[in-house]
């Protein structure tokens, strides 16, 4: 338990207080100096408060305040038990202490106790403060090299340099707007893959020699807005400022369903030159958060956490976890074209490859389709002939082998969130020690929503 004193410092003639922790029953204020005070004995936690001064609800707006789903504004603050104080003999009623003239309200210790979701609560309120009160600017390098490609590039050409380039998605220029309109992934790539091996009008493979991106991305909307792939919408470009707080900008990822947003000089077109300054990335803020929360030594016991305790990830019926989603894996007999269907449909970056008996055999990621730029191999395969075993095989040949990224059940959230902050790890796929059967998968986006709650 943790003494803490709320006091309301502006006057009036009577004031009372309620919150959170008292079920909003509202409790006398004694008047110290000029100073209305009352000590509540608290459970660590995250509480919102109020005041009633002359029979009128007040905050105090030099404290934190939160707005709640019907605009009732209240003040809110985290109780932790960081510095530990004397505490008083437990009691269940209010006395009044004659030295200091404050009321001393004592909490019942059995009504709030010290519990995972407190525990969890007061870890996300240390990770919203951090967020709130840094911006983009202390993520991003200050001198760091930007790729931008020119949208009337041809769309094989574009793709060859991200190939070469080693790039998964890259910011497009529009020169006759002298500003940045969009972004090329790997999605796009196999979208043109899927449209040049469809039985429909479509261009030939020479053609893609000339046809420009900024033309590929109008025909994208014709070709792919009402079809079975997931809706794909014409949208203005997302993007934020240097100026933004690290909490909006990962929002901003996180709510678009992105893997990175543009940071631009201003929220409009810059006359002066290129308003591109960087790309921001959820690993790049994990990895700025992390370094954040170690230098707490209160924020370092709960990345000590093991993640099969705590409520986060996509985990297989057979560990006994429940989840929002179905764990989804795939064989290496699996056609690639079914593969990228299930890829792009649920909006997966990878998905794990398994064996009969459902030990990890490697993992396929979307970004593992640009190894079809190389020398033209896309030209000379058939999607609905190519198994996720050959595609694999191809990409051992560009870029040689590779090891995945893996967790353990027992593994904890501290090294989750540092292998998540590695560029290009989207998931980690959590395996049994041994067998290396697959139990679950904890993505990027899955760790990051569950540090903002």
């Amino acid at each position: 338990m943790v003494l803490r004193c709320f006091v309301w410092p502006y006057g009036g003639q009577r004031a009372s207080f309620c919150g959170s922790f008292t079920g909003w029953t509202e409790y006398p204020m004694g008047l110290v100096g000029a100073e209305f005070q009352v000590v509540f004995d608290l459970p660590p936690g995250v509480y919102q408060y109020r005041f009633l001064v002359d029979g009128v609800w007040r905050c105090d707006e030099a404290k934190p305040c939160v707005r709640d789903k019907y605009g009732v504004i209240s003040n809110e603050v985290l109780v932790d038990n960081t510095h530990p104080v004397v505490q008083p003999k437990p009691s269940s009623t209010r006395v009044m202490s004659m030295d200091e003239g404050t009321v001393l309200t004592t909490m019942p210790p059995d009504q709030l106790t010290q519990s995972s979701g407190v525990q969890i609560a007061i870890f996300r309120h240390r990770v919203s403060v951090i967020l709130l009160h840094n911006t983009i600017y202390d993520v991003v390098p200050v001198s760091s090299k930007i790729a931008v490609l020119d949208a009337r590039l041809p769309v094989k050409q574009a793709f060859k340099i991200m190939h070469d380039e080693g790039l998964s998605l890259v910011p497009l220029w529009d020169d006759h707007q002298q500003t940045i309109t969009g972004m090329l992934t790997a999605s796009d790539f196999v979208l043109i893959l899927r449209k040049l091996q469809r039985n429909i009008r479509v261009l030939g493979h020479e053609e893609l020699e000339m046809h420009s991106v900024s033309a590929w991305k109008e025909a994208k909307l014709q070709f792919y807005g009402r079809t079975d792939v997931a809706a794909i919408k014409r949208r203005p470009l997302i993007h934020v400022k240097y100026s933004d707080n690290i909490m909006d900008v990962a929002l901003a990822i996180i709510r678009n369903e992105i893997s990175s947003v543009p940071i631009l000089k201003s929220s409009l077109p810059d006359s002066s030159g290129m308003p591109l300054v960087g790309l921001a990335t959820l690993p790049g803020i994990v990895k700025f958060l992390c370094s954040k929360l170690q230098e707490q030594p209160e924020g370092c016991s709960f990345l000590q956490t093991q993640i099969v305790s705590m409520p986060i990830g996509t985990w297989s019926p057979h560990t006994g976890k429940a989840s929002n989603r179905q764990l989804k894996t795939l064989r290496p007999s699996t056609p690639l074209n079914s593969c990228l269907d299930l890829l792009l449909e649920d909006r997966l970056s990878s998905i794990p490859i398994v064996d009969d008996n459902g030990a990890l055999l490697d993992v396929y990621s979307l970004s593992d389709i640009m190894a079809l730029a190389k020398n033209d191999v896309y030209t000379r395969i058939e999607l609905e002939q190519v198994t996720v075993k050959h595609a694999l095989e191809l990409q051992y040949q560009v870029n040689g082998p590779r090891q995945c990224h893996t967790c353990l059940s027992s593994s904890t959230f501290i090294e989750v969130l540092e292998q998540l902050s590695v560029p290009g790890v989207r998931r980690l796929v959590i395996v049994e020690s041994r067998s290396r059967i697959v139990q679950g998968i904890i993505s990027l986006r899955d760790a990051f929503t569950f540090l903002i709650g």
